[in-house]
């Protein structure tokens, strides 16, 4: 009896392992060397533009505290004594708090009544279809595109006309119609990216549609009403075209125009600190509620592009 003897198959051998040398420490390779580079340069960039921003802004509110000679014989120097006076004489002497009062009142109105109608405007073609509708949002898109120059003889007309000319309130409706364009193509597209079924529970627990706007729509738009409302606020802070040509009272001159008034108040003889001073006040509530409203300003304007 003779016993066969079976040999099992011979294990594979591995492939050798070839070891490739890491990349030499602080020299980036492949894609995440190029991230690096257009990081550094997009930040570079960045800073670069907010040096150019912040330097003139805040070489103006340092030259708000210096008097007329440092003023010219020294201006990048900082001040040697804080002349509080400026301010003062600004204040006072040049009617700027008139000035500001009336632009307090023309904004604050012509903002309510802007983001309400606009608001309302830009919930019914975003949420309605009715015949017209396109028709309706490209009328208001167009109106973005139309040069407010070209209008400025006619509107004058049509507000002398209606007796609304040297009135703050004619000022706050011209405002109004101004910036209703623009505020309706912003919160149309932001209301379209706000979920539907919330406003369909509601209809169905019975409430009417003015009540489920007010009450439901309109607080979940807010990070859009604030991000246009402050791009409203800065364009008719800083308007100075529709005021010269529709308010010239003196007793009714907004801010803008005070600033003019008071640069060429004195003829020859220029009181150059007192228009530093009065320029940092303009400047100031602008900067004011963009720092307050900045969260919410980025979350309006990111909205849109992240359902």
């Amino acid at each position: 009896m003779s016993i066969e003897k079976t040999t099992e198959p011979a294990a594979p051998v591995p492939a050798p392992v070839t070891k490739t040398d890491p990349p030499p420490p602080g020299r980036p390779s492949g894609r995440k060397g190029e991230g690096q580079i257009l990081n550094a340069f997009s930040h570079g960039i960045l800073a670069l533009w907010a040096v150019m921003v912040v330097l003139p802004l805040l070489w103006a509110v340092m030259t708000s505290f210096k008097d007329d000679a440092s003023i010219f014989g020294s201006p990048w120097s900082l001040p040697d004594a804080l002349h509080l006076d400026n301010w003062a004489r600004a204040w006072t002497e040049a009617d700027m708090s008139d000035y500001f009062l009336n632009t307090v009142l023309v904004v604050g109105g012509s903002l309510v009544g802007t983001l309400v109608l606009g608001s309302m405007a830009a919930y019914v073609l975003a949420r309605f279809d009715f015949p017209g509708n396109r028709f309706v949002y490209y009328l208001f898109v167009g109106g973005m595109s139309f040069p407010i120059m070209l209008a400025l003889v006619p509107l004058f007309y049509v507000v002398d006309t209606m007796g609304l000319l040297n009135t703050l309130h004619g000022l706050i409706l011209v405002y109004i119609a101004y910036s209703l364009p623009f505020t309706v193509f912003f919160l149309t597209a932001f209301f379209r990216t706000l979920p539907t079924e919330i406003a369909e529970a509601a209809f169905v627990d019975g409430a009417s549609h003015s009540r489920t706007f007010f009450r439901i729509m309109l607080p979940m738009a807010r990070p859009g009403l604030v991000s246009v409302g402050i791009f409203n606020f800065l364009g008719q802070w800083n308007q100075y075209m529709l005021p010269t040509v529709l308010n010239t009272d003196p007793d009714r001159r907004v801010l803008t125009q005070g600033l003019v008034q008071l640069a060429v108040s004195q003829g020859y003889k220029g009181d150059w600190s007192g228009l530093f001073a009065g320029l940092v006040m303009a400047m100031l509530p602008v900067l004011a509620a963009y720092v307050v409203f900045q969260r919410q300003v980025v979350q309006g304007l990111t909205a849109g592009a992240l359902k």
